[in-house]
């Protein structure tokens, strides 16, 4: 499925985290879903797997290919994915709208599977992942993007955690990144607009 840009609107004149540019797809991502606190467990299952994904990419990349994938990946059912055989996997690394890799793609399954894991033993995956800030979002104030880390000592406890439940392609880079696109860190830099609506939707 090809996204429509053209559906997105995006203002121009307002003050963004440098990160995202001046394209539209990316400015849409940032001014509705980076940052903002997810609790859905399907969602965060896609998340995860999405940025685990990105690993040596852009996630701009993979954010235009993000349609792709949930066509391809059953709308992240880790219950399917878990079923998925060899022979699916062969077929997936054929489609063009991946990241045609075959640790990664396989990566999924093998994910999808310790995600069930992990959802039978705590009820959701949700309170699982949330642990790792204590149920709260880390309100942090950054005034450039050289002051953002690639890691904190809460992605490295949620990195050591997913990777003794099964999971791959979650080192604590991965997991921070995952951190901040959920909404468990409001890493949106001081001067951006976000960054102030992000606190004051968390204190109402």
């Amino acid at each position: 499925m090809t996204i429509n840009h053209k559906v997105i609107d995006c203002n121009s004149t307002v003050k963004r985290c440098d990160w995202c540019g001046d394209d539209p797809l990316y400015q849409h991502y940032h001014d509705k879903e980076w940052g903002v606190p997810v609790y859905d467990d399907q969602i965060l299952f896609e998340f995860l797997l999405l940025e685990g994904a990105q690993a040596g990419l852009s996630w701009i990349t993979i954010l235009r290919k993000r349609e792709n994938y949930r066509a391809a990946f059953d709308q992240f059912d880790a219950r399917k994915i878990a079923r998925y055989t060899h022979k699916k996997h062969d077929k997936l690394l054929l489609d063009s709208g991946i990241i045609r890799n075959k640790l990664k793609v396989a990566g999924f399954t093998k994910n999808a599977k310790a995600y069930l894991t992990i959802v039978e033993e705590y009820g959701n995956f949700s309170d699982f992942i949330w642990q790792f800030s204590d149920g709260k979002v880390i309100q942090n104030k950054w005034k450039t993007l050289a002051d953002v880390p690639v890691n904190t000592p809460e992605s490295d406890a949620m990195s050591k955690a997913l990777k003794k439940a099964g999971f791959i392609f979650v080192g604590p880079t991965i997991c921070y990144a995952f951190m901040q696109a959920i909404g468990m860190v409001n890493d949106h830099l001081t001067s951006c607009f976000r960054h102030k609506a992000l606190i004051s939707s968390e204190v109402s």
